[in-house]
């Protein structure tokens, strides 16, 4: 109660400071304009979905700002430095060009000012080169901003490098917005690059810390899909701990939705894995129930799955996974009632086809009937 009430005091407080800046925005420093907008990211870091609109209202401010700025506005140092910081917490390309083209050419600060508008212009490489003999360590304020954008330039073509600047912001930054952008960019790099370790311990460290995020649905599908690509090399007792830090709602969509991608893709070994990570969870969901069944329609129990499948409800279905009970339960019925029609050769979910068919065309033909599951965290909060 108490915290909810700092929150409320503390939201109150800054609105009241934005509607007085707003009015006086030309007579603020930049660098005071930037320590107010990293308070609010801050909080939205940590689960202040209203400060969004804060952090939104203080981007137009900041922007008008460094669009007026003069060159002896960026003479100071700090001001400098709340332009970088801008540029990488989601300003305007347009904006940053403005202010760096009155920036002096001789400055030391030009590498590093090219390496941001070739990264907002979306030029990736041309920002890495410019940024390879920078040190973010050495850069004072705007160090963990720097190593973010660096390991971001990175991800595609040097992931350990990437990792490594992923690591430097988030341990320069601690408990911020940085912080969790790094984590999940980290996440997204130990998918890519098939990295079970790193896999492991950054949503281990992410579910511990920022959950609350309103960014925390983007870690949720990097996550999903990390355990269904990685799930043979992952430890699926570590991933159940990791499943316990989040709700029970949470962790029991993750479960479903690794056991349905297992159940398209009729792998077994991946829906032993989506099992585990249920573990000691009853099967009462009818989308457990479904997924989980799915392995057994050409098994020598098929006459249970199909009175499995025939018990499940509907109604509580969405019409993408209501396709799926309508095929399984066909494959089912096809092998218990007339199994001499299954091909010798056909797998789980081929199962019960007429010999001519054509197996690939008809899984893409019933996983093109599928809908996405609901986004992970909705209405978590």
């Amino acid at each position: 109660m108490r915290r909810a009430a700092a929150r409320l005091g503390l939201s109150l407080a800054i609105c009241g400071a934005l509607a007085g800046a707003a009015a006086a925005s030309s007579a603020l420093q930049p660098f005071q304009m930037i320590r107010s907008l990293q308070l609010v990211q801050d909080r939205i870091a940590n689960g202040d979905h209203a400060a969004l609109p804060m952090q939104r209202k203080l981007l137009e401010m900041i922007d008008e700002r460094m669009r007026n700025a003069t060159p002896e506005d960026f003479a100071e140092p700090r001001n400098f430095s709340a332009l970088l910081i801008y540029a990488m917490s989601g300003g305007n390309p347009v904006t940053l060009d403005v202010a760096l083209s009155r920036l002096d050419p001789a400055s030391p600060a030009k590498p590093l000012a090219d390496a941001l508008r070739a990264y907002l212009g979306g030029n990736f490489k041309d920002a890495g080169d410019a940024l390879a003999a920078i040190d973010p360590v050495a850069l004072g304020d705007h160090a963990p901003f720097v190593a973010l954008v660096k390991g971001t330039v990175l991800s595609n073509e040097k992931p350990d490098a990437a990792l490594e600047n992923l690591d430097v912001a988030r341990l320069l930054a601690p408990g911020t917005l940085v912080e969790e952008a790094a984590l999940r960019r980290s996440l997204l790099v130990a998918v890519s690059a098939s990295k079970p370790d790193v896999f492991t311990r950054v949503s281990s460290a992410y579910v511990r810390r920022f959950l609350r995020s309103p960014y925390a649905s983007q870690f949720a599908e990097a996550f999903v899909s990390g355990l269904a690509a990685m799930h043979a090399s992952l430890d699926a007792a570590q991933m159940a701990e990791t499943l316990t830090w989040m709700t029970p709602e949470q962790a029991e969509t993750i479960a479903l939705r690794v056991s349905r991608q297992a159940a398209i893709a009729n792998d077994p070994a991946m829906i032993a894995f989506a099992e585990r990570l249920a573990a000691g969870e009853p099967a009462t969901d009818p989308r457990a129930l479904l997924y989980s069944s799915i392995g057994g329609v050409a098994s020598p129990k098929v006459a249970d799955t199909l009175s499995t499948l025939q018990s499940i409800d509907r109604s509580r279905l969405s019409e993408g996974d209501r396709a799926l009970l309508d095929a399984a339960t066909d494959i089912a019925r096809t092998v218990v009632d007339r199994p001499e029609a299954v091909p010798a050769s056909a797998g789980p979910v081929a199962t019960g086809l007429d010999a001519t068919s054509d197996t690939e065309s008809y899984i893409s033909s019933t996983r093109a009937k599928l809908d996405a599951i609901d986004s992970l965290l909705e209405g978590s909060n």
